[in-house]
């Protein structure tokens, strides 16, 4: 067992292992960076958005500073904007409606499947109206959404599909990366990401030239060419020394991607004889941003205090949905299986190297704290 880890304080995520292996050349990347002077939109910027689209199989990738900057970039490049509706799930981060507000749109929630923890495809045409004009799903945790029914609908119905990958970079659905299957794909390299930067950083994904375009623009004060600003945009450009550090770590993403769920398929051997423990599906395409179970008889948040003290870190992956957040509490219908979701999820520690016996670890101190 790696020597950087005791059992009296394990961690959610480790990064160190990922780090030292790649420390020379992550050095080198940033040490170039920093002796050419070109730290905003220098050629590092642009190598990683022609690598990044080579990996993820799509025409463009417009490099962004954060992954929430990617959703509300693609969504006012994708058309949408005031008096639209945007279907959504309640069950993400807060980054996901917050973007639909943000481009001065209405978010539109769908409650989720309990085993996917994912947007209900089946619901989503019961909440089309005449003002919807896209779809964002999210897929959760690393788990990619149902594309096939999803992409059904919006043609039916003439909408797009932002796809929200923040936590699915490399995933896989019906043989298309996620982010490349909607209209665009918006992606989070915050450093916990499962390919993740120094720093907040993010990308746009799309085949489609016009919105690259837009993207391009919005991202630079909404201009083509410098001092000539044709639209309102933002200052959201990816960070030369990021695009660097990333362009150390893309090639390496597909087999880390293999590893977390070769992790998750240890978790849920150990977990199968752990009664009241629902494990996520290891279903094809699925990278585990999060390895996230569902405690589906117990004290959710007194089993995780009870791991705490015996030194295991957990997370809570949402102890409140969106609708039911201080800026939307009240304006929803409820949705039951979102706040069932969140009274029961729990996230287990998980990176890549994560050992065998380290698991059996959090398994045991998980049971113990079952009763």
């Amino acid at each position: 067992m790696s020597q950087a880890i005791d059992l009296k304080n394990v961690p959610v995520l480790d990064l160190s292992p990922e780090i030292d292996g790649l420390w020379d050349e992550v050095q080198a990347a940033l040490l170039a960076v920093v002796r050419s002077g070109k730290f905003i939109m220098g050629p590092d910027v642009k190598a990683f958005e022609q690598e990044a689209a080579a990996f993820l199989g799509t025409r463009h990738a417009v490099g962004v500073n954060s992954g929430t900057d990617a959703l509300v970039i693609a969504l006012r490049a994708l058309g949408v904007g005031p008096g639209d509706e945007v279907v959504t799930t309640p069950f993400s981060f807060f980054a996901t409606a917050e973007a639909i507000s943000v481009v001065g749109a209405t978010p539109v929630f769908v409650d989720i499947e309990l085993e996917s923890l994912n947007l209900d495809a089946a619901r989503v045409e019961a909440a089309i109206t005449p003002r919807t004009k896209a779809l964002l799903p999210v897929h959760l945790f690393g788990r990619p959404c149902d594309m096939q029914a999803l992409t059904s609908i919006a043609r039916a119905h003439g909408l797009k599909i932002l796809e929200d990958c923040a936590q699915a970079f490399g995933g896989e659905a019906g043989g298309r990366r996620t982010g490349t299957i909607g209209d665009a794909g918006a992606y989070s390299f915050f450093p916990s990401k499962n390919l993740g930067a120094f720093g907040d950083a993010g990308l746009i994904a799309t085949d489609d030239d016009a919105v690259a375009e837009a993207a391009s623009m919005l991202r630079a004060h909404g201009a083509k060419a410098k001092y000539h600003n044709e639209t309102i945009g933002y200052n959201s450009r990816l960070d030369s020394l990021q695009a660097a550090v990333l362009r150390v770590k893309l090639p390496h993403v597909a087999r880390r991607n293999e590893l977390r769920r070769t992790v998750a398929e240890r978790y849920n051997a150990r977990l199968a004889e752990v009664p009241g423990v629902a494990t996520p599906a290891i279903v094809d395409g699925h990278v585990f941003h999060q390895y996230t179970v569902r405690l589906e008889h117990a004290d959710r948040d007194a089993v995780r205090a009870a791991m705490k003290a015996q030194g295991v870190a957990t997370m809570v992956y949402y102890p409140v949905p969106q609708d039911r957040l201080p800026a939307y509490a009240g304006r929803f219908p409820r949705f039951p299986v979102s706040d069932l979701a969140a009274t029961q999820v729990l996230s287990l520690p998980i990176w890549p190297e994560m050992e065998p016996e380290l698991q059996d670890h959090v398994v045991g101190v998980l049971s113990d704290a079952l009763g």
